[in-house]
């Protein structure tokens, strides 16, 4: 089998909370459908360490101009403030060129004004933090906003920054992470804590 990556970008004032779901459900073999497939590579502008919102300090594994489509399962692009402060316009061309080599592109909170900015939210389907938030940046699909915690629109996810599991489980689906009895018991565990979910995972589990 070969292993696909799937690319994370890391910038100064990251939000650590918004991909925690994501990253360990990645990296996490249990239930998956075809344990090892998938590998997680951090990537940024520089090799310099980064510093989190959480206040992790991060070395990127690759630089972002060395992540090409055709060698990426998906680039996500968490939220943080650098995207507020304008910053972050080489991720987005990045993502640019991984929707039209239809490669998926995965942006919560910030990262989907970003998104939006860079034009590729005009024609597809998404959300954000707020329908007020997104609209600021101007961009042309505003009639195309959902209320929604996640949406997934072809190749682009986005999500509220309030929504990390939600994301997580739209970036499970695409990659095809799960089967469904597993997604559906998973992601009733964390959304609830019922105990009943644990048993039904157990019981895929075989255990």
């Amino acid at each position: 089998m070969q292993i696909e990556t799937v690319h994370v970008y890391l910038f100064d004032t990251l939000a650590d909370h918004e991909v925690g779901y994501l990253t360990v459900g990645i990296r996490n073999p249990m239930l998956q459908k075809h344990p090892g497939r998938y590998e997680i590579k951090t990537v940024g502008l520089t090799a310099d360490p980064v510093f989190t919102m959480g206040g992790l300090t991060i070395l990127p594994d690759m630089l972002l101009e060395q992540v090409e489509p055709g060698h990426s399962a998906m680039l996500v692009l968490p939220g943080g403030l650098a995207w507020e402060e304008g910053k972050g316009a080489e991720a987005i061309a990045k993502a640019v060129q991984f929707v039209a080599a239809g490669v998926p592109v995965a942006a919560i909170c910030a990262a989907t004004a970003a998104l939006a900015r860079g034009g590729l939210l005009d024609t597809r389907k998404h959300t954000s933090n707020a329908r007020e938030y997104i609209a600021a940046t101007g961009y042309a699909g505003q009639e195309l906003y959902q209320d929604r915690p996640a949406v997934t629109d072809g190749d682009v996810i986005t999500a509220s920054g309030a929504a990390g599991l939600e994301f997580a489980f739209e970036v499970f689906r695409k990659l095809d992470l799960y089967t469904d009895e597993v997604h559906e018991a998973t992601y009733g565990l964390f959304r609830t804590a019922d105990p009943a979910y644990y048993a039904r995972l157990m019981e895929l589990a075989g255990a």
